[in-house]
This record gives C-alpha cells, sequence and structure tokens, in this order.
C-alpha cells in the first residue's frame, strides 16, 4: 500500500506531498482564523479523500473556498470531492467548461490527444488513477479572476496571481503573505500539451524574474518538496543559465551545450539539463 506524505509548513499551512504513480501533485490547506482555503482540488475524488481525511484527523476546519493553480487533469479533477467554492483564473474556467461535458472513454481521450489538448502520458495516468470505471467529474470552478486577487482567511493572507508560461497559459501563483511560502502551482515546467516538451527561453526568464520578486522563504513546486530559497536558486540557477546562453545562441545547439558545460564547470552535462536544451531548442520554434 503506498505512504501518503503530509506535512506543516508554519502554524497554517498543511500539505500533501505528491505522488509520481498517476500524477498527483502537491495540495496544501491553508487555515486562517476565520476560513480555511485549499489549494487545487487533487486529480481524483479519491486523491481528495486521502487529503480531507488528514484534515479530519488533525482537527483542521474543511476548505471554506479553493483555488485553482491552473486546468490540467491532476490539480482539477476532484473539484467535485469538496463542496466549498472553487475560484480559478478566467482562462481555467473556460478550459474546465469546455472539458466538463466530455466522455472520457479510450475514444474521448484519442480525441483529447489528437487535438493537442492532453499527452498520452496523461491519459496513461488518468486509466492508472481511474481504473475501468473511468468516472471522471469535470466540473467548472464557481469564480473566474483575472490579473490577482488577495484573500483574507483571518490573520493569513493568500495573494493568487495569474502568471502564464510555458507549461500552461493560465498558470498561477499562490502567495501566503504572513509565512513567506510560495506555491508555484507547475509554472515553472515546460509545455507538455500540443507538441514536444519545451521551454521558450525569454518566458522562463521573465518568469523567474516575476517568482523572484516575492522574496519568499518557502518555495513549494506541485510536483516536487518544498524548498528554502537558497535550496530554491541553488535548483533553479542551471536552467536560468541555460536560457540566457539559448536568448544569445538560439538554435545552435552545440555552443549551448559547450557554453553550459563551461558554466557548471563539467565535461558532461546532467541527464535533466541535456534533456533541457531539448526543451528550450523545441522552444525556439514556438511563439
Amino acid at each position: 500500500m503506498m505512504e501518503h506524505t503530509f506535512q506543516a509548513l508554519g502554524k497554517h499551512i498543511l500539505i500533501m506531498h505528491p505522488e509520481d504513480d498517476t500524477d498527483r501533485p502537491v495540495l496544501a490547506a491553508i487555515t486562517g482564523e476565520k476560513r480555511t482555503l485549499l489549494m487545487d482540488s487533487g486529480n481524483s475524488r479519491a486523491h481528495a479523500a486521502l487529503f480531507r481525511e488528514e484534515l479530519d484527523r488533525r482537527g483542521i476546519r474543511m476548505p471554506d473556498l479553493l483555488v485553482l493553480t491552473h486546468w490540467h487533469w491532476d490539480h482539477s479533477f476532484g473539484m467535485s470531492a469538496w463542496e466549498a467554492p472553487v475560484i480559478a483564473h478566467e482562462g481555467t474556467v473556460a478550459m474546465l467548461a469546455e472539458l466538463s461535458g466530455r466522455e472520457w472513454t479510450d475514444a474521448g481521450m484519442e480525441e483529447l490527444i489528437q487535438a493537442g489538448t492532453i499527452s498520452e502520458e496523461s491519459v496513461e495516468h488518468i486509466r492508472l488513477e481511474y481504473g475501468d470505471s473511468r468516472a471522471v467529474a469535470v466540473n467548472k470552478p464557481d469564480i473566474a479572476f483575472t490579473g490577482t486577487l488577495t484573500i483574507d482567511l483571518g490573520g493569513i493572507t493568500c495573494e493568487l496571481s495569474h502568471v502564464g508560461g510555458d507549461h500552461s497559459a493560465d498558470s498561477c501563483l499562490l502567495y501566503i503573505k504572513e509565512e513567506r511560502v510560495l506555491f508555484l502551482g507547475d509554472a515553472l515546467g515546460p509545455a507538455v500539451y500540443g507538441g514536444p516538451r519545451r521551454y521558450n527561453s525569454k518566458n522562463f526568464l521573465q518568469l523567474m524574474d516575476q517568482v523572484g520578486s516575492y522574496q519568499a522563504e518557502c518555495y513549494v513546486e506541485s510536483h516536487g518538496l518544498p524548498m528554502n530559497e537558497q535550496e530554491f536558486r541553488d535548483d533553479l540557477a542551471p536552467w536560468v543559465q541555460l536560457a540566457r546562453i539559448v536568448e544569445t545562441a538560439g538554435d545552435q545547439r552545440e555552443q549551448v551545450i559547450q557554453e553550459l558545460k563551461v558554466w557548471l564547470q563539467t565535461e558532461e552535462l546532467p541527464g535533466d539539463l541535456l534533456r533541457g536544451v531539448d526543451y528550450f531548442m523545441a522552444g525556439n520554434h514556438y511563439s
């Protein structure tokens, strides 16, 4: 049986760690004096139920509000398990409204792959998460926002900000002001739908500037573990340098690789950065 890991970030935040087997992302409950906010709904009712059980076990108030970081299935398909109103960017609302009436049969999912809406990898994860019954419920969020939305939970302030990016145009960040915790969703990830995995160097660098402006003490990506500021900067530094090199070298793949090797003072690039080079090369051909 899979072991589920929960972690408190200070006194007001509880997270459920991601699980790779079926692409379950981080879930977070942020609790103030008056209300609780849930970040992302889970990828299924089963995923959501595990977090509900832990909240109940710890005596944490059930969510009064739910916010989505973006529309992708693993962050939004658990909405029907929660009774709280759902807040999302207008792009998230539009996309989930489009998907809400679809059949999630093999044929239906194949249509979405061909349209570039989802990927074969996502379909495989959906099959694993839902099994043969494929009882997928896609709900439309209740409240749409644009720009930035500030939510007062009672002594705890949450700032939900639309930033976009390669991964999904509707991507949002959630900043817990008093705790100085920044939830990044998947905003720093590459594009994964509608073509090869890819980064646009200009977009990536602009997004990193936005992320850096928060000066948070804790950073949480939806498919990773929490990092302090130094860990986060160290983890992203090679990617920022790679993007900067691509900005000047363009499609010159071997030049990009050589310059990054020099910067890292290594004879061979780690596998993740070598794949990253290909992501940025692909991104040069997408606006």
